[in-house]
């Protein structure tokens, strides 16, 4: 059965260096979110970005490692980001990563969606959680 999850977020992005500092189109970047609503958690990751000479188009990849309490179940769990822009059009997919539930989380997976309006971040988290042991 699919459950969905709801609530805000705040997201720290924060550059690092990267190895090659000639290339100003390829960047990393720490990520630090506090979430709130039905996940309660913190997570911390790493993103790696490429732009491009198009305006509005570029690309980043991430994961992060979410820690807290999603509906009440404690535990831990990998998420997975994969995104594009085409000339200001988004298209970005985040999935769980398949067996990174820990905890009470054993057995989750699930896609989780973003939302960003008037400075705001949401997100709405559609997953399903099979008591594996």
């Amino acid at each position: 059965m699919t459950t969905r999850a709801s609530g805000t977020f705040e997201v720290k992005l924060v550059p690092q260096a990267t190895d090659d500092s000639t290339d100003a189109t390829l960047g990393r970047i720490s990520i630090d979110k506090q979430f709130h609503g039905d996940l309660e958690a913190t997570s911390k990751g790493e993103m790696l970005t490429a732009g491009t000479s198009v305006k509005g188009s570029a690309g980043y990849v991430a994961i992060e490692r979410v820690s807290g309490t999603l509906h009440g179940r404690r535990g831990t769990f990998v998420l997975q980001h994969s995104g594009t822009m085409t000339r200001g059009t988004p298209q970005l997919t985040i999935t769980v990563v398949p067996d990174s539930g820990a905890g009470e989380l054993v057995g989750l997976a699930g896609k989780m969606t973003i939302k960003i309006a008037d400075g705001k971040h949401s997100y709405d988290f559609e997953y399903t959680l099979n008591e594996t042991h």
